[in-house]
């Protein structure tokens, strides 16, 4: 079986996100056709989407622009798979705490931009993560802060705080699970079910 995964491709680590999926996908004997979307159209031959990291005011201008942002929520109406990463998670949020991040309000918390400092400030831990057997190590880069949750399910918290987070189809991280040969986190957004 082939699935067909769409990486927003405005910003972010596009390519590190596609081999994720690939490796994510093997594990459970599928294939997956990574398509990148840059215009609006792709997100509906979708099975499952990846919204990566990036700034995301300028993600947000984008994916509002080019007529993405609808067909995001669409996608998760319909219950279809989405990982959002760093950025993506900004964009997702119910609330940026930044009027100039318009949010597809897909994930109830609210997220502070650039909470654990700034690119100096970067840094990896190992992560408890609901759903995963093994610590996963996170890398943390310029990262958002989860400050509240609402009806989203708290995956994993880093110094009492959270970190990764479900919210129906959607999962969102602080981090970049990308930055590591570890799939795991894309396996748990997209085929945990399987």
């Amino acid at each position: 079986m082939t699935v067909t995964a769409g990486v927003v491709a405005v910003q972010g680590d596009v390519s590190e996100h596609a081999a994720a999926i690939e490796r994510a996908a093997a594990s459970h004997g599928q294939d997956a056709e990574v398509r990148e979307i840059r215009e609006s159209g792709v997100v509906p031959d979708c099975d499952l989407l990846l919204l990566p990291g990036g700034e995301s005011t300028t993600i947000s201008r984008l994916l509002h622009r080019e007529g993405i942002a609808p067909e995001i929520v669409d996608h998760v109406g319909a219950g279809k798979p989405v990982l959002a990463t760093c950025a993506g998670l900004i964009v997702l949020s119910t609330d940026a705490n930044d009027d100039r991040v318009e949010t597809l309000d897909l994930v109830d918390a609210t997220v502070e931009r650039n909470a654990f400092g700034r690119q100096k400030d970067s840094f990896e831990a190992p992560l408890d993560v609901a759903g995963l057997d093994d610590p996963f190590h996170a890398v943390f880069i310029r990262a958002p802060l989860i400050e509240s949750v609402g009806e989203a399910e708290v995956l994993a918290e880093w110094d009492g705080r959270p970190v990764a987070v479900r919210d129906g189809p959607v999962v969102g991280t602080s981090f970049h699970p990308e930055l590591t040969d570890d799939a795991r986190i894309h396996d748990l957004a997209f085929f945990a079910a399987d």
